[in-house]
């Protein structure tokens, strides 16, 4: 029997082009074992984790659909392991930017709609103490956190030579079948549909508000982002880099600007790419946006599939301190989680729904160049294992997300944090963008760089491509 979709998961699969598929991907790097040659290891690993061809769900459903709607999931006979799991020798993989270039190749090609949405894709060289792993799954699988999980359940906590069982073959708890609910229980479920209602259409009237200027101090308005090389239609082939930030180094900034560990990372994400928008002769008279992915969750909650929401951050202008960069950022970020905490999750996630419907109908209309753009960039992050995990007794030393292009285009930026470290995967459409390797460079730098202002306010970022109108000097001005 087909597995039912949500809306959501079904926009993943209606909206999928060749120029823009729909998946979300790791890249996964782990040490070979002590004394083992990557020429036997590696193809022996390939060859065992291929004998594992019976699946579970979702991994052994292809999308059932009929007149090309999806209406469900429904079980393959037989998995084609020659093309789910595959295996390529590359000159070098601990050359970074080579390995980034190689997978954004694999990652701009689109998965095959009549098997199961999944690959797994083994590299390796002839000399290297570590070898890589690139695993994509489609978004209509489940949303970030949902496989995070999944993937983290294939590894183990110490080396192990025998045990294991690849992600796709592991078995899950199977939901209960619900029960046919009662006269009460319906009726509770139509006034929470009211309720639901009543808070989308306060959404709704507060962002009207805010474009009669009435209510400044709420969520974004929708299609004001600026438009850079950054955005528009998405178009064919990706650019993608990936690069380490010490996560502790991060907290601690946090607890010192008394902010979290998302705020201090957004404001490095926003001065980096102004400065790689800035090499390509870009400045601005205000602020740019961020997509911001919300867990719509309840803690504890293990629910599968989509269930998120994705909301507008303005970021940060004007201001050349980057401390004071943060200050504005986390005044806008708390903002939006005000609005998300005085709604019910169902009606942000129905927001969301709807703002991203309309980016998905222009972009099917190929109409994402001449729109604003909802935003600029996508900053998501995931929370991973605390401590080092085991594929085997291979040791993985790193796992970084890379996700899907939103309609619009921008740079999707995702982090899982592993081990201490945050792994950051970035990707854009390579129309404008030749490589994403200055921005990482521009992130590191950006995010020492507000360390350091913390104690030494003389510190500023001489130039971060903004243009700020002047204004005559108050009698009460500090400067």
């Amino acid at each position: 029997m087909a597995k039912t979709l949500s809306f959501l998961d079904k926009s993943f699969w209606i909206t999928e082009s060749d120029e823009n598929p729909k998946h979300v991907a790791c890249l996964q790097l782990l040490a070979l074992p002590e004394g083992a040659k990557s020429t036997e290891y590696v193809p022996n690993l390939f060859q065992e984790i291929r004998s594992f061809a019976r699946a579970t769900s979702p991994f052994n459903c292809a999308v059932k659909t009929v007149l090309g709607y999806p209406i469900g999931f429904a079980p393959v006979k037989k998995l084609n392991m020659d093309y789910h799991v595959q295996i390529h020798k590359v000159a070098d993989v601990t050359n970074r930017e080579a390995l980034d270039g190689f997978v954004a190749r694999l990652h701009a090609s689109r998965l095959d709609p009549d098997k199961p949405l999944w690959q797994y894709h083994f590299i390796f060289d002839e000399n290297s103490d570590s070898f890589a792993i690139y695993a994509r799954v489609h978004h209509m699988y489940g949303d970030g956190a949902t496989l995070v999980r999944w993937f983290q359940s294939g590894y183990v906590s110490h080396s192990h030579e025998s045990k294991f069982t690849p992600v796709w073959a592991l078995k899950r708890l199977r939901n209960k079948r619900r029960e046919p609910a009662s006269f009460y229980k319906r009726l509770v479920g139509v006034g929470y549909a009211l309720k639901t209602a009543f808070d989308l259409l306060i959404i709704f009237i507060r962002i009207f508000m805010k474009i009669l200027r009435v209510n400044p101090h709420y969520m974004p308005i929708p299609f004001t982002g600026t438009k850079t090389v950054l955005t528009g239609q998405v178009k064919a082939g990706r650019a993608v880099a990936t690069m380490d930030l010490d996560f502790k180094r991060v907290k601690a900034l946090a607890r010192r600007t008394r902010s979290t560990a998302n705020e201090v990372l957004l404001c490095a994400f926003d001065i980096g790419v102004h400065k790689l928008l800035q090499d390509h002769g870009q400045v601005f008279k205000k602020a740019l946006f961020t997509n911001m992915p919300i867990n719509l969750r309840k803690p504890g909650e293990k629910t599968t599939g989509n269930k998120i929401a994705i909301v507008p951050v303005q970021l940060a202008h004007g201001e050349t301190d980057p401390y004071l960069r943060l200050r504005q950022i986390v005044v806008n970020h708390r903002i939006v989680k005000h609005a998300a905490q005085h709604a019910r999750p169902a009606a942000f996630s129905g927001y969301t729904i709807v703002i991203q419907s309309l980016a998905l109908v222009f972009e099917w209309l190929r109409l994402s160049s001449v729109v604003k753009p909802i935003a600029n960039i996508l900053i998501s992050s995931v929370p991973g294992p605390k401590d080092f995990r085991y594929l085997k007794d291979a040791k993985l030393l790193a796992c970084y997300p890379i996700s899907t292009m939103t309609p619009g285009g921008g740079v999707n930026i995702t982090l899982m944090t592993y081990a201490g470290t945050a792994n950051v995967g970035l990707v854009c459409c390579n129309k404008n963008i030749e490589s994403l390797q200055p921005l990482a460079r521009y992130v590191e730098e950006a995010f020492d760089m507000l360390e350091a202002s913390v104690d030494n306010p003389r510190l500023n970022i001489e130039d971060i491509g903004e243009q700020v109108d002047t204004v005559p000097v108050s009698i009460v001005s500090d400067h």
